[in-house]
């Protein structure tokens, strides 16, 4: 899964990164808000992360234009200001929440899994595919009752292939939603993760398909 985060505080901004991608988050930083409007335009991702306070352009007016792009992407705000004034200047703008710092990860890392539950239309914190359950309040993985070892990438995958359960996710969409800008994958990358994370759901009834020229799917399998 892959966020954007927008902090113009390079020692915070470190910070959030690495307790993230420790959560399994592939995180992509920007710290002004002309950078952030690039990478909207270039990649897509399951959260935003968007201060306020941003050089170049401000994370106000960096958000009415996301919306007025017609990108609905869930979008937390961090700020210090926590008035009212400024937590309605930022719904109003188009947030979907609204952080006020200092905070702790835990809670940041919560209102992630509850925009993307949203974002998905999934409103129950626990998924189920044939022996394969998802439980959104940790996100962690159980196969037939014991806890799924995987590794962050193969998580990533299976992860969004979960939530996007019953459809078919091309190679460049599941691609794009595992790896971020600093990166480095070559063509066959994901080919490799979708193998190995098959090879650890073999025996349950659960399986990913390959659509010859459309992608992957999660099925339960009958």
């Amino acid at each position: 899964m892959r966020i954007l985060l927008v902090e113009d505080n390079r020692e915070l901004a470190s910070w959030l990164g690495k307790a993230l991608r420790q959560a399994q988050y592939a995180v992509d930083i920007v710290h002004d808000g002309e950078d952030a409007d690039h990478s909207l335009k270039v990649a897509a991702y399951a959260v935003v992360i968007l201060d306020l306070s941003l050089p170049k352009l401000d994370g106000l007016t960096l958000l009415k234009r996301l919306r007025q792009n017609g990108n609905k992407v869930p979008v937390i705000i961090l700020t210090a200001n926590a008035s009212l004034d400024g937590r309605v200047a930022g719904l109003d703008s188009g947030a979907d929440d609204y952080l006020a710092k200092p905070f702790e990860i835990a809670e940041l890392e919560a209102r992630i899994r509850a925009l993307v539950r949203r974002g998905h239309d999934r409103a129950a914190p626990e998924i189920a595919v044939g022996d394969l359950v998802f439980q959104g309040s940790t996100r962690q993985f159980f196969l037939c009752g014991d806890l799924l070892a995987l590794t962050p990438r193969e998580h990533a995958v299976l992860e969004h292939l979960v939530m996007k359960v019953g459809s078919t996710v091309s190679k460049d969409v599941l691609s794009d939603s595992v790896f971020g800008f600093d990166d480095v994958a070559d063509p066959s990358a994901i080919e490799i993760y979708v193998h190995r994370v098959r090879k650890k759901l073999e025996g349950s009834t659960v399986q990913i398909a390959t659509l010859r020229g459309l992608g992957y799917l999660l099925r339960h399998a009958q």
